[in-house]
């Protein structure tokens, strides 16, 4: 046997799978919420210990009120007329998964870079687990290398392995 064989799907393997429908209604819901703009009362869909991890460039919120204030704000400030689309979506009792874009026009700054005008595609991946009607955890990927090559930065600098698919470049030797 080659390689080693951690264990898999921890997190999942108990689920109950007769919460699957209260699950798809707390996320539609929840999504809906995300496309009317709600701040205020967005607790309605998540825990106030909820915990939200993204990927590098978008940081872990603690709880709602670090979500509110140092994710849905900064991110509405820097792209409004925001309209979230679920591509696909999975359900699996308590846990729920999806991967989608949001349209948005980048009106405020973002990373450093300033208000464009442009109309941007922000791709995502979420995962989420639901406890009693409310989110209480949130694994989010969020594509912002992508959004920030639609504003004119390549954070790769010109070595993203893109290349690879075009064929201009062949991938790294093995060590």
């Amino acid at each position: 046997m080659k390689g080693s064989r951690p264990e898999q799907a921890v997190l999942t393997r108990e689920t109950d799978l007769s919460k699957t429908e209260e699950t798809r209604a707390v996320i539609e819901g929840m999504v809906d919420g995300l496309n009317d703009h709600r701040i205020a009362d967005i607790g309605e869909f998540f825990s106030e210990s909820f915990r939200w991890m993204g990927n590098q460039g978008c940081g872990t919120k603690d709880g709602l009120r670090e979500f509110q204030e140092n994710w849905q704000k900064p991110f509405q400030a820097a792209f409004s007329d925001k309209v979230c689309v679920d591509e696909a979506r999975l359900y699996m009792g308590e846990w729920a998964a999806a991967f989608g874009r949001q349209e948005a026009k980048h009106s405020g700054t973002f990373m450093g870079v300033a208000p464009t005008g442009k109309t941007v595609e922000i791709r995502y991946m979420d995962f989420w687990k639901v406890v009693d009607g409310k989110i209480v955890d949130n694994y989010v990927m969020v594509d912002f290398p992508h959004v920030l090559a639609q504003l004119g930065v390549d954070v790769f600098n010109g070595e993203g392995w893109e290349a690879f698919d075009k064929g201009e470049k062949q991938p790294p030797s093995p060590a």
